[in-house]
Formats: C-alpha cells, structure tokens, sequence
C-alpha cells in the first residue's frame, strides 16, 4: 500500500497529471485519465496501459483487489487527500480512484476482417460518443472509428460514458471519413449511413437483407446529422421508424436500435441451419 499521501495540487506529480484534462496535453503524451472503479478495472486487464494509480484512502479500502492488482503489476499507487482528488477528477462527486493511462487507439488497418463496425463522423458530444461506443460493444461490434471531425475519445466525459468499453474493442482515431469510407467499401462492408431522412427505413433495410452482411454504420452530429457529401459516400441512408408521437431520437439511442437490429440478423444468419 502506498504510504506518502499527496495533500497540495502543486505537487508537480499532480499537476502532471491534472494537464490531462486538457487535449493539447493528452495528444502530446498520448496519456490520458481514466476514472472511477469501472474504468480502472477494465485499464488494469490490459498490459502496459496504466502507468499510476491515484486513489483516496476510502477507496484504497473499498477497492482493495484493484489496489492489489495494480501494485502486483508493478504501477505505482499513490494515496491523495478528497480535495486532491476533487481537482484531479472531473466530476461532482468523484469515486476516488483514478488512473493515468496509455492511449489505446489502433491503426485503421488493424480493423481486420470487421463484420460489424460503427464510425462516428461529426460527433462532438463526448457523452454521446461514449455512449454509442459503450452500445458498439454491446452489440458485439468489431471496431469504433472516430473521424478527424469527432471528440477526442480520451475526453473524460466520453471516457466516462463508455463504462470500461474503450478498453474492450478497437477504437481508430482521427481519421479522414474518405479514407474510412474507402477501406470499409473494400473490406467488403455495406456502408449505411443513419439519417432521419434516410431512402429506407430500419424495418425497410432488415427486410431487404441489407443488415446480415458485414455492416459499417455512420453516425453524424447530434444536432444536423451527416453533411450532404458524406451521405453520399454511404451505400445506402436508413432512419429508425418512429411509431410514437416523439418527434425523434437522440444519437446514442438511435446508434443503440441501429446496431442491435445489425446484430440479431447477422447473429440470425449465421445461426440458421441453411446458412
């Protein structure tokens, strides 16, 4: 256990790890904060992704095995006072525990032989996009490609959002929609891009069989969807039915029926006795 406890945010050890809350600082040493038991369970499970731990002596308690796990790794734990904490975290009520961690991002060309993946073109709502890739996998998606025109996936409220997801699949990172496009079309991917005035509907696309096969789907901003000339690099665009008198639905809950709908045809597929 650690015995030194860090009681000022002058230390220079807390100031460098404070600065990650900024992107500059998180590009420039492809580190970044993970927070809460969740994230840091799912961190520690990867090699070689934490470099320290912070934590509170209530959570050093109430979290012993991770503790455990994290000094048996050899990653250093260092004990910190609440109001440590509160500067180093980025929420209201911190739970204590805090990891500085590796970027986790992949090269797009290690998306290998992808069935199912989601890109996020145009999204600049952390939560949002932490939330869809929190749903990718679930779903059971193979990749989450974040273009250059997205939030940073290392953002804490995305970090956050995604509850220990960013560390269970592929993420790419910064990519051009037109290369993403290009390479998903020559793997061999039906490309549909969500749109709340899409050709085809949900229903209409699973009918037609456009939803068994290797699938990408692109998702655009919370607020205007996908600019004209990124529709068209789709296949095809597809809306989710609103059978209700809701007008429509936010990004993360329509990326959620999207991929989920994917996932039992091609489940379905595969499962079938003639397939």
């Amino acid at each position: 256990m650690a015995s030194h406890e860090f009681t000022s945010i002058r230390s220079p050890r807390i100031k460098g790890a404070r600065r990650l809350a900024k992107r500059a600082f998180r590009q420039r040493e492809r580190r970044f904060l993970a927070e809460g038991p969740q994230a840091v369970r799912e961190a520690l499970d990867l090699p070689d992704v934490v470099h320290e731990l912070y934590a509170t002596a209530e959570a050093m308690q109430r979290h012993t095995a991770l503790i455990r796990t994290a000094e048996q790794a050899g990653i250093p734990v260092h004990r910190v006072t609440l109001d440590v904490m509160g500067e180093l975290a980025q929420t209201v009520t911190p739970q204590g525990l805090l990891a500085v961690c590796s970027f986790v991002d992949v090269p797009l060309s290690a998306v290998d032989r992808p069935r199912l993946v989601v890109v996020l073109s145009h999204v600049r709502d952390p939560g949002n996009a932490g939330t869809v890739l929190r749903s990718a996998d679930a779903a059971g998606a193979d990749a989450v490609i974040f273009t250059d025109a997205s939030v940073d996936p290392y953002n804490g409220k995305c970090v956050r959002a995604s509850a220990g997801s960013l560390f269970h699949l592929p993420v790419v990172v910064g990519v051009r929609i037109e290369e993403v496009t290009g390479f998903l079309r020559d793997a061999g991917l039906t490309l549909l891009a969500a749109d709340g005035q899409g050709k085809r509907t949900l229903d209409e696309a699973a009918d037609a069989g456009m939803l068994t096969g290797p699938v990408a789907w692109i998702f655009g901003n919370e607020a205007w969807g996908l600019p004209q000339e990124t529709l068209a690099l789709a296949d095809e665009t597809v809306s989710v039915p609103i059978y209700g008198r809701a007008e429509s639905l936010n990004l993360a809950t329509a990326a959620a029926v999207c991929l989920y709908a994917t996932a039992r045809e091609q489940r379905r597929t595969r499962l079938s006795p003639s397939s």
